[in-house]
């Protein structure tokens, strides 16, 4: 009887590792993640974009420090997200 009793132990830790192993093994990207991925690219250029716009307040060069950190900020979020989608 305790023979059987180990064996049905050893299955069932079998079942629960062979779960656990498919529950974990990464198939691609989620929607959230997909979603955040969205949402980081925007912030990066927004927040260049203010600090474009504090640039050219400060140093009286409108509107060029905007264009220059706006095209960085895309340029830099667009390589974030493809180096987090890889």
């Amino acid at each position: 009887m305790a023979q059987g009793s180990d064996e049905k132990t050893r299955d069932a830790a079998a079942v629960q590792a062979e779960r656990d192993r498919l529950l974990h093994k990464r198939k691609g990207l989620s929607g959230s993640e997909f979603a955040g991925i969205g949402v980081q690219f925007a912030v990066t250029i927004v927040a260049f974009a203010f600090a474009g716009i504090w640039l050219d307040r400060r140093l009286g060069t409108s509107p060029w420090f905007v264009l220059v950190m706006v095209l960085g900020g895309g340029a830099l979020g667009f390589w974030s997200m493809v180096r987090r989608a890889r």
